[in-house]
């Protein structure tokens, strides 16, 4: 054994062996920086609304969750942003429910902002985003049914103020009889 293949913290010799100054100098290295997805050729098409392909701003970044070494390297987290502010393919009443819809995910610009880091692959989450942001699209296109109000039958009236009745007699048979 040469001196040069003993560690200095006396753990003995290895292929780690001059881990300290691998760390070191792997740190230093920047980072990549986060890519943005050119826009695909094609538009989206939910129900009578389609939205254009520049409509949408598409951002990748590392992901949690399993994947081992991998996970540190590949960018597979997916961000979808929709700007809700200046979606003029969108009528107003729609765009309104929308952002009503996404709730949390609506930045204070007016963004609706949907990822997703379920699976290990980019073009899966690409495509899990989408979904969510059909399904969003779907419930929005829906208007809202309007509550009508309604005058209570006299036969409802009457049950409910005889239960009321039956229920007043009920209790006044609990008190004390007076002397």
């Amino acid at each position: 054994m040469t001196a040069a293949n003993v560690r200095r913290d006396g753990m003995g010799n290895g292929p780690g062996l001059f881990r300290n100054t691998f760390w070191k100098n792997r740190a230093s290295q920047p980072r990549a920086p986060q890519q943005t997805m050119p826009a695909p050729d094609k538009a989206i098409s939910v129900g009578s609304i389609t939205i254009p392909a520049r409509a949408l701003q598409w951002q990748f970044s590392r992901s949690q969750g399993p994947g081992g070494q991998n996970v540190n390297k590949t960018n597979t987290k997916v961000e979808l942003r929709l700007d809700l502010q200046h979606a003029d393919f969108l009528p107003a009443g729609i765009a309104r429910r929308l952002r009503l819809l996404a709730g949390s995910r609506t930045t204070s610009a007016g963004e609706v902002v949907i990822t997703s880091q379920r699976f290990r692959e980019q073009q899966r989450n690409i495509a899990d985003c989408l979904a969510k942001l059909s399904d969003l699209l779907a419930k929005a296109l829906v208007p809202p049914t309007i509550r009508r109000a309604t005058k209570p039958s006299r036969a409802s009236q009457k049950r409910r103020l005889d239960a009321k009745r039956r229920r007043s007699e009920t209790k006044q048979m609990r008190r004390r009889v007076a002397d």
